[in-house]
């Protein structure tokens, strides 16, 4: 990922291309509290995710950070540069969880544009989001189309 050009700030639709590929400005260390408290706003009370004793049983070894709330901040990191102008998420797909992330991990995103079409209300960007830990490892990837604001509109 470190042939993506560096982005900061508001895009409308005529600003992406198919093939661009963007490193998203910001990272967010995930923080023990981040992740439990969202495990139990939403209810997951998976033990791996809490208990650090059953976890270290395993090859991981301890406990992980709920998928929902990685691919939630990869694609929130993302969202300054590809979401800041949107009309409507449309829709996301193939989503990956690839290695298991840990508190204290920070994630960096990354975007590549897969296709552009024009549309009544604006225009329609797919994204192919990629989430990367502190140590350059792929730990998310995923498609989200999303109906952007056309400049001047």
């Amino acid at each position: 990922m470190s042939k993506a050009a560096s982005v900061q700030g508001s895009r409308y639709f005529e600003d992406f291309s198919v093939g661009d590929i963007y490193k998203h400005f910001r990272g967010k260390t995930v923080k023990e509290n981040d992740a439990v408290t969202i495990c139990n706003m939403v209810l997951n009370s998976a033990s791996g995710h809490f208990n650090d004793d059953l976890m270290s049983g395993t090859a991981i070894g301890e406990s992980i950070v709920y998928g929902g709330v990685t691919i939630s901040m990869v694609i929130g990191l993302a969202a300054q540069d590809t979401a800041s102008n949107a009309i409507r998420e449309l829709g996301m797909d193939n989503i990956k969880l690839l290695s298991p992330v840990k508190h204290g991990d920070t994630l960096y995103a990354y975007s590549e544009v897969l296709d552009t079409a024009d549309d009544e209300q604006g225009g329609v960007v797919t994204f192919r989001h990629y989430g990367v830990n502190q140590k350059d490892k792929l730990v998310f990837q995923g498609e989200r189309r999303v109906l952007l604001k056309k400049r001047g509109a």
